[in-house]
């Protein structure tokens, strides 16, 4: 059987607090209403902690992760990168704005990613001259984009990358307003802009239908990544789930990624492929902000799921657990491990799946084909 075996996640934010111990660091003013300066965040963290020595290698914040890439060597690496990679000034008035200085992109290149989806709440923070530095700065260090462009034709074009022998995995990706995503960013037919769900209707399933035929070929594996929901919580809105489902029915689509929540959600399996509805941050710089602690924030997921090549359908999903600490990605104790596979298991019983723990202290999920 031909697989393709893809990485994902939920949001990486190497911004603010992560990009002040990059070698390169940013301007350090924020617009925040009571944040000022991105060093306050690293200063949160050394007070729960202990000290950072600055500044880190490149490599220094994916940890534990690298180690694990490199033992599942998956055939694309796939992040939701929210926050804009630019020097621009130009900060958009919506009281956080995240962005990282391009020379700190080889901190991307040290985890071997090979394709950024933008679409999200913080990828214009620093206006649209921010979000077309951000754009020529991935490209030009080899990163496929997808989600953002210099018209809605480029935004809305998937990132397409081949797997040899076994076909293409196109890419998608899409911001919808319930996010956090202001309508005001989205790309327009001469514009610079983001690919924006207007809403989650039936029509606007028939329009994404229309703009992954109009790329898909045969054998080719489409994901579809969108932000969207509130941060915290574990619901799964009614027309979130419809609309998944609509896109597997409707638009061909093999793997729905979705993700906004700052913490992992349940997981649907429909038709044979997954439905990720929320996959939580995957790296932050809050650590040491108090609120919400009973979501865990600090713990993430890699999800590695394996395909059928020819069918898209799902083998294999596949979670390991990592805990956010000082920074950087680190593996987790058995009982962070235990709790983030019963809370999934939990949350996933609606959907008919089951997520068990392995005895290496990965998450597997179970689903009734």
């Amino acid at each position: 059987m031909a697989e393709i075996h893809v990485f994902l996640c939920g949001d990486v934010m190497t911004g603010r607090g992560i990009d002040q111990i990059l070698p390169f660091p940013s301007d350090r003013r924020l617009h925040e209403p009571y944040v000022e300066d991105a060093l306050d965040y690293v200063a949160l963290a050394e007070r729960r902690s202990g000290p950072l020595p600055r500044p880190f290698a490149f490599s220094y914040v994916w940890g534990d992760a690298l180690g694990e890439w490199a033992a599942r060597a998956p055939d694309v690496r796939l992040v939701n990168l929210e926050t804009s990679v630019t020097t621009s000034d130009e900060a958009w008035p919506k009281g956080i704005n995240y962005r990282m200085h391009p020379k700190n992109v080889p901190c991307l290149l040290a985890a071997q990613i090979d394709g950024c989806c933008l679409a999200n709440n913080h990828v214009l923070d620093w206006g649209r001259a921010g979000l077309l530095e951000t754009l020529d700065t991935l490209r030009g260090a080899g990163v496929a984009t997808a989600g953002a462009g210099r018209d809605l034709d480029e935004a809305e074009a998937p990132a397409i990358f081949e797997v040899p022998g076994r076909g293409r995995v196109l890419v998608f990706s899409f911001s919808e307003p319930t996010s956090g995503s202001p309508r005001a960013w989205a790309a327009g037919a001469h514009e610079p802009g983001l690919a924006v769900l207007e809403d989650l209707g039936p029509q606007t399933a028939r329009r994404v239908a229309a703009r992954v035929s109009a790329w898909k070929r045969a054998g080719d594996v489409v994901i579809t990544s969108i932000h969207w929901g509130g941060n915290w919580g574990y619901e799964v809105p009614r027309e979130q789930a419809t609309f998944a489902r609509a896109l597997i029915d409707e638009a061909g689509v093999d793997v729905v990624h979705g993700h906004s929540s700052h913490h992992p959600k349940g997981i649907e399996v429909h038709a044979g492929k997954p439905i990720l509805y929320g996959c939580g941050d995957f790296l932050d710089d809050y650590e040491g902000i108090k609120g919400h602690e009973s979501y865990r924030g600090d713990l993430t997921l890699m999800y590695f799921v394996r395909l059928d090549a020819p069918s898209g359908r799902l083998i294999e999903l596949r979670m390991v657990p990592l805990r956010i600490h000082r920074f950087r990605l680190n593996h987790v104790a058995h009982a962070d491990a235990r709790w983030l596979a019963e809370t999934l298991h939990h949350e996933g019983q609606r959907f008919g799946t089951e997520v068990v723990l392995d005895e290496d202290d990965t998450l597997l999920l179970r689903w009734t084909p």
